[in-house]
């Protein structure tokens, strides 16, 4: 066959011609100037980056007659020889279909002989990473240590598959996908050698669908070239490649933000009249979805995005018709349910199956708009009942430390301890503590407040008894207190044993014997504290059933642990 398809004819042949693998070539150029090429190298990457030719054109550069050099020259025998495929000196492996301990037994053998013509006798194994177990244990010492005249060159796209016992005697490069800008310019560049008129659209679409392998896309032009006789345009690039059109994908997305459900299902038939797969046309949907969302949250895109700059700034106005949160749940939807769209014996239902349950998900409010009617809908059962949400939870205690009145400041519990623990009984030498005020109710409530303090210190489960009590008088000696509450309060304390406890506690604090005189309270309070207590539950119910807390819930992702609600 006279053809040669664009792959090979436009194969670099230095160097420098190869596309986006400087961090590759120039570090090879400058073993070979300094006389420090390894004796074993391995050239991983994708598909389609150059890992062969990389290979050819250093056995080209050490065998040349003008060398070891860079770059070879292409003109003497040695050179011409390996270009052509033909090098005596030079053996292109195929790691698939040689991977049996025989074929590296001869290849051991072989080794021991010199170049017939050249400097150098180079091994090119391709896809090294097919070679079984046994193969690579044989070639192990010959890796290691080979004659000086020999020099093996490895490819492969698995290296995870290939020993770390052959990897440590290798000198490895790592090649890297190649961007579509850098394919659609070579392709350009190509096109006006060959004369034929493609514009810079369709080379971009051509090199998006090569995913970075510049074979790919040269295989894909060569396919254009022969689809169309006449001017090439996106439609029968379309067709002949058998892809999905990029506005199709992008009124996909645009329709689905608008919950559009009538052009999704249209979409989808006219993809699946078309004949394109759909679990591709889903998996470019979850891309540009994707794509949206880098847009929407990276300040420069396309240093994330291998796209074109004119179609990301095109993508801009869809990212800005929808919020962060949205498109992440989208995304996160449409990924979840990829395995099922791949694995469906019906891709095309299952595929409208998800866009159903996707559209019935109510979009999420941004966060700041979401405190924005949490903090409303507060404000509003505020108003409605007297009450109000609290605006930071406290814990609180049967017996609350007491309020200081006007001019007064309230003793600490520690003190107030340590004066308990420093008075005596009635009839000690210590001087008795003064007598407190009790000639306001303001006075009053601040000396019960110190009792009830010292009697939680010592009996906590009879201060709560006294929670709801109040002091009203003290004089003469005696100490009158009200229990108000249940009757239950009344008769735990009116019993012998707890009097004389609480005549104790409060002697020893005030420093002199003291009578304590009870009395059963009103039980009005009693009744409200049940009345505002039903109220309390009554708003924790109309707030766990308000449909902000459940939105806030699924935003989150959380569960609600309590409700508090702020009387005070």
């Amino acid at each position: 066959m006279s053809y040669l398809v664009l792959a090979r004819k436009y194969r670099p042949q230095a160097f420098a011609e190869v596309i986006q693998q400087e961090h590759v070539t120039q570090t090879i150029a400058n073993a070979i100037a300094g006389d420090r090429v390894a004796h074993a190298i391995l050239f991983t990457g994708p598909r389609g980056t150059g890992k062969t030719t990389i290979a050819r054109i250093l056995a080209k550069a050490m065998n040349c007659e003008k060398g070891p050099t860079e770059p070879p020259c292409n003109e003497c025998r040695s050179c011409r020889a390996i270009t052509n495929g033909s090098g005596a000196d030079v053996y292109e492996i195929d790691g698939a279909s040689n991977n049996g301990v025989d074929q590296i037994r001869e290849l051991r053998e072989n080794i021991k002989y010199m170049p017939a013509h050249s400097r150098f006798k180079i091994y090119i194994i391709d896809e090294v990473h097919m070679l079984s177990i046994p193969a690579f244990n044989a070639l192990l010492k010959t890796l290691e240590e080979p004659p000086a005249h020999i020099l093996f060159l490895m490819a492969t796209t698995e290296p995870q598959k290939i020993p770390v016992t052959i990897l440590s005697r290798c000198q490895r490069h790592d090649l890297k996908r190649v961007d579509a800008d850098k394919i659609a310019d070579h392709m350009a560049a190509i096109c006006r050698n060959e004369g034929v008129d493609i514009a810079r659209q369709e080379l971009e679409l051509i090199a998006g669908k090569a995913g970075g392998s510049m074979r790919d896309a040269l295989s894909l032009l060569d396919q254009i070239y022969s689809g169309v006789t006449g001017p090439v345009t996106v439609e029968s690039i379309l067709d002949i490649l058998g892809i999905v059109d990029r506005k199709s994908v992008s009124d996909f997305a645009v329709a689905t933000l608008k919950g559009d459900l009538d052009s999704i299902l249209n979409i989808i038939g006219e993809v699946h009249a078309l004949g394109h797969s759909i679990p591709d046309f889903y998996s470019a949907i979850i891309q540009y979805v994707r794509d949206l969302l880098v847009i929407q949250m990276v300040k420069a895109p396309g240093r994330v995005l291998d796209l074109p700059e004119r179609e990301i700034q095109a993508m801009q106005s869809v990212a800005r018709a929808a919020s962060a949160l949205h498109l992440n749940q989208i995304l996160e939807m449409l990924f979840n349910a990829e395995k099922d769209i791949r694995l469906s014996n019906n891709p095309r239902m299952a595929f409208e199956i998800v866009m159903l349950r996707l559209l019935q998900v109510t979009p999420p409010l941004p966060i700041g708009d979401l405190i924005d009617k949490l903090d409303e809908l507060k404000e509003n059962l505020g108003t409605l009942s007297g009450a109000s949400l609290p605006e930071a939870p406290q814990a609180r205690t049967s017996a609350a430390p007491a309020r200081p009145g006007p001019g007064k400041t309230v003793q600490d519990k520690t003190d107030v301890r340590a004066a308990a623990q420093a008075q005596p009984a009635a009839g000690g030498n210590v001087a008795p503590m003064p007598e407190l005020a009790t000639d306001t109710a303001a006075d009053r409530e601040d000396t019960w407040k110190r009792l009830l303090d010292i009697i939680s210190e010592k009996h906590p489960s009879m201060a709560a008894n006294l929670a709801s009590s109040r002091m009203i008088g003290f004089s003469d000696g005696v100490l009158e207190i009200e229990v108000n509450g249940s009757s239950f309060n009344f008769k735990r304390i009116n019993r012998t044993d707890s009097m004389k406890m609480l005549t104790d506690v409060i002697s020893t604090y005030l420093g002199r014997q003291i009578t304590l005189s009870i009395r059963e309270g009103s039980k009005k309070d009693h009744q409200g504290k049940k009345k505002k207590k039903t109220e309390i539950e009554r708003l924790k119910k109309a707030m766990l059933d308000h449909p902000l807390v459940a939105e806030a819930i699924e935003v989150f992702d959380g569960k609600i642990v309590d409700v508090k609600i702020d009387t005070t």
